[in-house]
């Protein structure tokens, strides 16, 4: 069976940016999704379309492929007091490096990189982690199965009767 719309495809996979590995999906614990349901990103359902269990899979994504080029407009400049929890700031909770769940205003939840401090400011950077990044992905076909009705229905994990808003394609933590 061949990868295409509506199989429910298992792939193994190391996931490097600049040589060093950052993601790994062993076959025995493979990442799973129902193909072109916008699971995963364009360009890469198009390298692995039309493969077959066993089939291996090495390419390479540009940023403009993958998460984009890093924007500026995606820092943002906030007041220190929208992070006060009855009027104090959590200890360590606004540090370089720290990442946050935050929420826009019309609630829609996404995470945040604290990326400077200011006197009464946090400029907050929501740039995607691997925006800007080259992503080169070397892996195989574990598995190439027909969703099932229930499973095109409801995502294949329930996700799409989740009630969550984040856009993120399902709420196992967001992690994106």
């Amino acid at each position: 069976m061949k990868i295409e719309a509506n199989k429910v495809v298992s792939l193994s996979y190391e996931l490097t940016v600049d040589g060093d590995v950052i993601e790994t999906v062993k076959a025995d614990k493979p990442m799973q999704f129902i193909f072109g349901t916008g699971y995963l990103l364009p360009k890469f359902e198009s390298h692995i379309e039309g493969k077959s269990v066993g089939d291996a899979f090495e390419f390479t994504l540009a940023a403009a492929d993958a998460y984009g080029e890093e924007s500026a407009d995606a820092f943002v400049e906030l007041p220190k007091h929208l992070f006060e929890v009855d009027g104090k700031i959590e200890d360590g909770l606004l540090t370089v490096g720290n990442v946050l769940p935050m929420a826009d205003a019309s609630g829609n939840r996404m995470n945040g990189t604290v990326s400077e401090l200011r006197d009464n400011a946090v400029v907050m950077d929501f740039n995607h982690p691997l925006a800007g990044a080259e992503l080169h992905f070397k892996g195989a076909v574990v598995e190439v199965r027909d969703a099932s009705d229930e499973e095109l229905a409801n995502g294949l994990f329930g996700e799409r009767a989740s009630s969550c808003s984040s856009g993120c394609g399902g709420c196992s933590g967001c992690g994106e």
